[in-house]
């Protein structure tokens, strides 16, 4: 079991590194592992789609390994039999909408293609978690119990209630990302409207993966405008943090 986990985590690892991704490390446990890199929403979504799916992609491989060795007959066939049920398992398993499952992952990307990141990772957060309520209540009164199965899901219950209580955290190293990297060239322009009451860190809740934004307020019968790079700058390096974006136009020297 744990030689189709690696295998998994090896597909995620060699597509990662085809992009050149920066990987910290990778975790394994029994149904599957985690491989955590310092990407952070900085790079396209085409590629993270493509990472994320190297893996499941391993298990067809894995399937024709097993077919190859039980058609010459080289392992026994309840060995094959039981590599299958496992492969499977680990397969259907992974593909779960919860997060940080594949399908959870994959369904983060697909939603955060569409609304802004924030609350792709708020929503994909709350909807993991009652999938997981959901899954341990139908475990629990329609099927057999298995104390593995709910163990597991209860695992990433907690995984996620970890995830919603650091979600600013992690949302500001997304936009550290964006600042530091500078690799928001190939992004299309995004246009953002604001009020002129609003703080630097609600308009960056409306930043958008693959896109860079130029900021636009009215003060005073005036619109200012305002780029990404320059709002982050103000943000991280100057210490905006309290300052509406009307205080901040007022500042001329400030703006780009």
């Amino acid at each position: 079991m744990l030689s189709i986990v690696f295998i998994h985590e090896m597909g995620h690892y060699f597509a990662a590194t085809i992009f050149k991704w920066k990987i910290e490390k990778i975790i394994f446990w029994v149904f599957g592992g985690v491989m955590i890199t310092s990407e952070y929403g900085s790079r396209k979504i085409k590629e993270d789609i493509i990472v994320t799916v190297a893996g499941p992609l391993q298990h067809g491989m894995i399937y024709f390994i097993l077919y190859v060795l039980s058609s010459y007959q080289m392992i026994p066939l309840s060995m094959v039999e039981m590599a299958m049920f496992y492969n499977l398992i680990i397969l259907l398993f992974n593909l779960l909408p919860i997060f940080p499952l594949d399908g959870g992952k994959l369904l983060f990307y697909i939603l955060s293609a569409y609304i802004p990141y924030r609350k792709a990772h708020q929503f994909i957060i709350l909807f993991s978690l009652k999938c997981c309520i959901a899954i341990i209540v139908f475990q629990l009164f329609f099927l057999p119990f298995t104390l593995s199965a709910v163990l597991l899901i209860a695992f990433l219950f907690l995984e996620n209630r970890l995830e919603w209580k650091n979600q600013y955290y992690i949302f500001l190293r997304f936009l550290l990302n964006r600042f530091h990297e500078g690799n928001t060239h190939y992004f299309k322009q995004k246009k953002l409207f604001v009020d002129p009451t609003d703080k630097l860190i609600h308009i960056f809740s409306q930043f958008r993966r693959n896109r860079v934004h130029k900021i636009y307020v009215n003060h005073f019968d005036t619109v200012h405008q305002l780029s990404e790079k320059n709002s982050l700058y103000l943000f991280f390096e100057k210490n905006k943090l309290n300052e509406t974006i009307a205080e901040i136009v007022e500042e001329k020297d400030l703006l780009n």
